[in-house]
């Protein structure tokens, strides 16, 4: 296969499905937000983003500690960038460029001040569909850009078997954009509808879907931290106990470790802790499964951790605590001696357990259970996260 072949260029239904896919995207989330949280009618949402965030990142610190007036521009930015600037994708060339660009920068925005994983850095993709040739012709060498220079000047093909295959290509591409065209309705009913769903799909194929995200803004952070301990005494007060904290490798715990850094990369299972305080664990059975290995001292533990204290010797009971965060204040008092966060018990999350407890629930639910004594089944591996 040629990397420029002759008479191929991209099809136009291919260019605009991308372009159809950013303003879908764009618009569905800014349309989620105006319907959704009344933070986002009133301009204080970006209050709270950075501070309850799924996974906060160093910056997300300090730009949560912005002046209200900051966080005011910040949303109606928001705004004008998935409300109105989409709209642009349909104008003429200097608007579109404008389009794409402003698209690129909001979505390199997002990736600076939060890691949500790799979902702004597919965003940017389709954005590169808002440019032409002319525009990137700045990234490419001279030899390319001649080349490609001269397929544009080529008359069309000479063969009768070369014509025909033209053809084929282009009835194909005139189904794909009628296709499309039709998968489109019920896209477009949910834009505009009262009833606005976010992130689902209208058709079996799921080539064409609704997206949206953030309609709500959380304005309290709250966590589960997972705790254990060897040295419990039986009809003592548990907190008398030496509790040790298993520390995750991203998602906040211990009041004085700094946020990381991780997009594009994404820690699932601390995706779903911030998911999990929101709820009860009767609603997360994987966070109880969880639990369940800690205390069987299942080796695989270690490699979603960032540390586990019991990696030598399983806890002997185990307990869900669930706090509630908030960022310390620059030049404060606990900033100074090392803290991001300041934290306050809320409750117990999970009571504290033990195995002969947890075993029966584990295998209850069709889990396998081992002992660490025993060799480990390589059936035991199947994480319900």
């Amino acid at each position: 296969m040629r990397q420029l072949p002759h008479h191929t260029p991209t099809p136009w239904t291919v260019v605009w499905a991308y372009r159809w896919l950013l303003f879908r995207i764009m618009l569905g989330a800014g349309l989620i937000k105006i319907r959704g949280d009344q933070c986002w009618r009133d301009l204080t949402c970006m209050n709270y983003h950075y501070e309850t965030q799924p996974i906060p990142n160093p910056l997300s610190y300090y730009l949560h500690q912005m002046p209200a007036v900051v966080h005011m521009a910040e949303t109606m930015a928001n705004h004008v960038i998935e409300l109105v600037v989409p709209f642009m994708i349909f104008l003429p060339r200097p608007f579109r460029l404008t389009c794409g660009l402003l698209q690129v920068l909001f979505q390199v925005a997002l990736i600076l001040s939060g890691n949500l994983s790799f979902l702004n850095w597919l965003t940017i993709l389709p954005a590169i569909f808002c440019f032409d040739d002319k525009f990137l012709a700045f990234l490419f060498p001279d030899k390319i850009k001649n080349k490609v220079t001269a397929l544009q000047k080529e008359d069309g093909p000479r063969t009768a078997g070369a014509r025909r295959g033209q053809r084929v290509r282009q009835m194909s591409n005139t189904a794909l954009a009628l296709l499309l065209a039709y998968l489109s309705i019920p896209v477009v009913q949910n834009l505009f509808s009262q009833h606005q769903v976010m992130n689902t799909s209208f058709n079996s194929l799921r080539i064409l879907n609704t997206y949206g995200a953030f309609g709500s803004i959380t304005k309290d952070r709250t966590e589960v931290v997972i705790e254990g301990t060897l040295n419990y005494t039986t009809g003592t007060n548990e907190d008398l106990a030496h509790w040790q904290e298993i520390e995750f490798n991203c998602k906040p715990g211990q009041t004085s470790r700094r946020p990381c850094f991780i997009s594009p990369y994404h820690y699932r299972i601390d995706w779903l802790l911030w998911f999990a305080a929101f709820q009860d664990y009767q609603h997360n059975p994987w966070l109880v499964h969880l639990v369940g290995k800690l205390l069987m001292g299942d080796p695989l533990v270690n490699d979603l951790v960032a540390y586990n204290p019991f990696h030598d010797k399983p806890p002997k009971y185990v307990r869900v605590l669930h706090y509630r965060y908030k960022y310390t204040q620059i030049g404060g008092v606990e900033a100074k001696e090392g803290y991001w966060w300041q934290r306050t018990l809320i409750n117990h999350y999970l009571p504290m357990v033990t195995t002969k407890q947890l075993k029966p629930v584990v295998e209850a639910q069709g889990w396998k259970w081992f002992s660490i004594k025993q060799e480990r089944p390589l059936t035991s591996i199947d994480w319900p996260v």
